[in-house]
């Protein structure tokens, strides 16, 4: 099951979208869709769309006019994330932010790969995350 970690509260936004089962149900189907697939970003843009993540292109779009595009997007909420590396973080955290700075957004799910080397001394991947996230602040509000 994939681990959710909440910053500036994403959960109370969730609940209150009533997307509670629909993020859980999307990031579990997302996970068992690419789960030892080599072509994960076809795979990625079809999960999201049968998951109704995809429905109107326009509300893709992070910035007016450009092909820069969120994976996803219902009620608010965005969906980014790459897994080719865990240091897609910063791209995808500024691709978020600019989307709530912009108000196109209420919250944002970044989703990332959990798979490091597991020499690493820096810990978990979700810990990663968690300080990394910290260390960002102010440029990503995530507090």
């Amino acid at each position: 099951m994939p681990e959710i970690i909440h910053f500036r509260g994403s959960d109370k936004i969730i609940l209150k979208k009533h997307l509670e089962k629909d993020v859980k149900g999307t990031l579990e189907y997302i996970e068992d869709a690419l789960h030892g697939s080599l072509y994960r970003r076809e795979l990625l843009a079809q999960a999201l769309a049968e998951s109704g993540w995809r429905e109107n292109g326009e509300t893709l779009n992070i910035l007016e006019g450009r092909r820069y595009q969120y994976k996803g997007f219902k009620k608010g909420v965005a969906i980014e994330g790459n897994f080719s590396a865990y240091e897609a973080i910063l791209e995808g955290l500024l691709r978020l932010q600019v989307g709530f700075d912009k108000g196109k957004i209420d919250m944002g799910i970044l989703m990332l790969t959990s798979q490091r080397s597991e020499k690493s001394s820096l810990g978990t991947s979700a810990e990663l995350a968690k300080a990394e996230v910290e260390m960002l602040y102010p440029t990503i509000l995530c507090r």
